[in-house]
């Protein structure tokens, strides 16, 4: 089995490793937390053999095949070259930095140090997303005209918290709007151009809603995020002889196919975890088969995220 290292011991690395017990391939080993009591709770919730203050102990730790980093974004280009340093292998939380140059710099190193790297952007391997893909490939819907995404939830505006924190890349666009931007990206080939954004902003400057509109190729993309309010969190991918639905799409666990009004075929992969395991057993695999990057999420769709991400802040 691969044997995981967790740094963090926040809110989704909970998730995480809650779904590790769904992964075939891969085992808890250890965790590091800048407290080590916070470090020795978790390991105990999780059955981790070791606990650890600070994160070099698990980048050096000998038994730590892959590391899962998921600090703040604002950490990640430290903790991903740290690792990378130490010589291990790393899943690192979306986004996975906060520029497109420090994305550069990470996945130059990993290809260095020939070390497997990829951002965990588990919603390219959840099946559902997978079988809508399928869908597209197999000419269900036709050419495809247009695609919507759009995830927001209403976050109260305070100050203290990460999503609202300039100094740790608060904003809307790097904490959800990455979900709707990386849905348009699996389905689209050519580049997004022409791009149109609106944007509101909360008190202290950080983005707290925002509507992207742009092209790629033929096709009009048309995504939102928003900590104002929920949005219907859906993503409907629309072609010329039919129209595919995925609620939830960036947990997707079904999916909807539709030929005019009518409902053609459905697709429910009824699992029991979050979903989270779906990512680190493909990680799993390709570290096992010596692979620098993962062909569902490889290095050049981080990178172009990122390119993505900071083209849209710089319009406002």
């Amino acid at each position: 089995k691969v044997r995981w290292g967790i740094i963090s011991t926040g809110r989704i690395a909970q998730q995480f490793c809650q779904d590790i017990s769904f992964v075939e391939n891969g085992e808890l080993v250890a965790v590091g937390a800048r407290n080590l009591d916070d470090a020795q709770a978790f390991a105990d919730k999780f059955n981790i053999t070791k606990a650890y203050q600070g994160y070099k102990a698990v980048y050096n730790d000998p038994h730590v095949d892959i590391v899962y980093i998921g600090t703040p974004h604002t950490f990640h280009f430290e903790n991903v070259r740290d690792a990378l340093m130490a010589g291990k292998s790393v899943l690192c939380e979306k986004p996975i930095t906060i520029s497109s140059e420090e994305s550069k710099q990470l996945i130059k190193l990993a290809n260095h140090k020939k070390l497997f790297l990829m951002e965990a952007m588990w919603t390219y391997f959840l099946p559902a997303i997978i079988k809508a893909k399928k869908w597209v490939e197999e000419g269900r819907i036709g050419k495809i005209k247009h695609i919507k995404a759009d995830f927001g939830y209403p976050m109260p505006y305070q100050l203290e918290t990460r999503e609202y924190r300039a100094d740790l890349a608060g904003g809307c666009l790097l904490d959800m709007g990455i979900y709707p931007l990386a849905l348009a990206n699996y389905f689209i080939t050519d580049a997004m151009s022409n791009l149109i954004i609106k944007a509101d902003f909360a008190p202290n400057g950080v983005e707290d809603d925002l509507i992207i509109l742009a092209d790629a190729g033929d096709i009009k993309l048309n995504l939102a995020t928003s900590f104002q309010c929920k949005l219907q969190n859906i993503a409907v991918v629309i072609g010329n002889k039919g129209h595919i639905v995925i609620p939830d799409f960036w947990r997707a666990s079904s999916c909807e196919l539709y030929q005019g009004d009518d409902l053609v075929e459905s697709y429910c992969d009824n699992r029991e975890s979050l979903g989270l395991n779906y990512e680190a057993y493909a990680a799993g695999e390709a570290l096992k088969a010596n692979k620098l990057e993962h062909e569902n999420m490889p290095h050049k769709v981080s990178q172009l995220l990122q390119e993505q991400m900071e083209a849209i802040q710089l319009s406002y």
